[in-house]
């Protein structure tokens, strides 16, 4: 789900589609999801092919030496490199900066701006700094498209799961989620 940090309002979703060596995430405004049921997304008719959606991220290779400011990155500001494309048909083609030239990946995301795509697994860190479980899913009130709880889990072979209702958030970001409670009053519900 991509949503933002501060309303908790859910803007877009991400979705998987794809060969299982060849699997693509793309990004789907909400409005254009008319239903929703826990193995499912319906998208309107409005809303053409799932292949119309934008990646979630795109990679571009960028000389080392133009990377000279980090918000040059995030808006996408710098111009993707022409590498030399190098390839072995039993591995694929490989890219190789020519002698001398360093390169960088940078990542682009596909997402409103002031928005975090949350990732499935991301850590869930309580106010005391305790890693308590990953996020395992997001639920959300369709009708004001707004996130109320995320189930997280922990353990390897028998997982324990918990709601942590979005009132107990305190931050969010791709990979960790930070809680305004304790261990402890997980432990009370």
């Amino acid at each position: 789900m991509v949503l933002n940090p501060e309303s908790k309002l859910v803007t877009d979703v991400v979705v998987r589609t794809g060969a299982l060596l060849n699997k693509i995430s793309k990004v789907v405004p909400i409005e254009y999801i008319v239903a929703t049921n826990e193995d499912q997304i319906q998208l309107s008719d409005t809303a053409g092919d799932l292949e119309s959606f934008p990646p979630l991220e795109e990679r571009h290779l960028v000389e080392e030496t133009e990377v000279t400011d980090q918000s040059d990155i995030n808006t996408g500001t710098i111009p993707p490199a022409t590498p030399t494309i190098y390839g072995n048909p039993s591995f694929g083609p490989m890219i190789m900066p020519p002698v001398g030239e360093q390169f960088v990946t940078q990542i682009e995301q596909n997402i409103p701006e002031g928005t975090v795509a949350m990732k499935e697994g991301a850590k869930v860190i309580t106010a005391d700094g305790k890693h308590v479980g990953n996020l395992e899913r997001v639920l959300a009130d369709s009708s004001v498209e707004q996130v109320t709880n995320l189930e997280i889990s922990k353990g390897m072979f028998t997982k324990e799961r918990r709601l942590i209702p979005m009132k107990w958030v305190k931050s969010i970001s791709e990979d960790e989620i930070h809680l305004r409670v304790e261990e402890a009053s997980l432990d009370d519900e």
